[in-house]
């Protein structure tokens, strides 16, 4: 299928073409990343955009489960759905399980839903390199809900925020120390804290704790692309869809604020900024892979090791013979 053809069938909600583009995208070949640079260009002409949610919680707070159920309700809704849900890789093999897609039985069997789960493959922040570009195919195919889950809270955790329009933080009731242990900058970056669980016996402790993350959430500064009242915290079940529908209420107001008041458009501006020089620094560092650089690098690495050079001094040779050096 040539790029032309596959362009035409994203554009025409083909998930099957859907699904080969992030393949393509997903690739590290030379000739791959060359086809899909072209293909997202072609497809950027379409000027469609959905409402990137980015998705993040501490392990085991039900990330799936609640995608699955406020998934089905956007659904019934009239809305398409895309997920894009990133798994942890083995540091040793490099291999995922890839499991998001059997724990949403029912969502992945809608029409109007699309699951593709991705191998983080060790990159930091909790989202796959290309994660960003299968957003913008999503887009392109007509779905008007991206839903990016990531593998966990950690410190670089917080990249997800900059390819959504939402960022929103899952977590747990009666969770002990975990108020302390969600990073500040996680609770700083969020947009709305979902308490999940909030149903049984732990109703009476998700209470408590989505007041204490009210209160946290108050101490923080407020955001000049926040209305008043966010960011909140609000308590959800995804095992009893209770909540749900008031959590969508509250992004729609939140994101409708932000286009009103410019802060949509400035926020994808900066995005756009930040991705580019992500791009680049990849690029160079791609350039550290070539056989002559690795070669090179043992050379300057042995030397510094015996003393024969310092640091900085092998660093500069290095820079000067990749054509980088200032």
């Amino acid at each position: 299928m040539d790029i032309a053809e596959m362009s035409e069938k994203i554009l025409n909600g083909d998930r099957r073409a859907l699904a080969r583009a992030i393949t393509l995208v997903e690739s590290g070949r030379e000739d791959h990343r060359a086809l899909a640079t072209a293909l997202l260009g072609k497809l950027a002409k379409s000027g469609r955009e959905a409402l990137r949610i980015g998705l993040s919680g501490t392990p085991g707070v039900g990330k799936s489960t609640f995608i699955e159920s406020f998934g089905m309700m956007l659904v019934a809704q009239g809305l398409r759905v895309a997920v894009l849900a990133v798994d942890p890789s083995s540091a040793r093999t490099g291999g995922s399980i890839l499991g998001d897609k059997t724990r949403m039985e029912h969502l992945s069997r809608e029409k109007a839903a699309f699951i593709r789960p991705s191998p983080s493959q060790t990159n930091l922040g909790g989202v796959a390199r290309r994660t960003r570009e299968a957003v913008a195919l999503c887009e392109a195919a007509g779905f008007d809900v991206v839903l990016i889950e990531t593998v966990g809270v950690g410190q670089s955790e917080t990249v997800v925020a900059q390819m959504s329009d939402l960022f929103v933080l899952l977590l747990a009731p009666a969770g002990g120390d975990e108020l302390q242990g969600v990073k500040r900058g996680i609770m700083e970056m969020a947009d709305i804290i979902l308490v999940n669980k909030a149903d049984g016996d732990l109703k009476s402790a998700a209470i408590r704790t989505c007041a204490d993350y009210s209160g946290a959430l108050r101490l923080l500064r407020k955001r000049p692309q926040d209305p008043q009242g966010f960011p909140k915290a609000q308590m959800v079940s995804a095992l009893d869809e209770t909540g749900l529908a008031q959590a969508w209420e509250e992004m729609q107001i939140l994101t409708g604020w932000r286009r009103e008041h410019g802060h949509w458009e400035a926020t994808r501006a900066e995005q756009a900024r930040y991705w580019f020089a992500q791009d680049v620094r990849q690029a160079l560092l791609a350039r550290l892979e070539t056989s002559w650089a690795k070669d090179r690098m043992k050379a300057l690495s042995d030397q510094v090791a015996t003393g024969e050079a310092s640091p900085a001094a092998a660093a500069q040779d290095m820079l000067k013979g990749l054509g980088v050096a200032g």
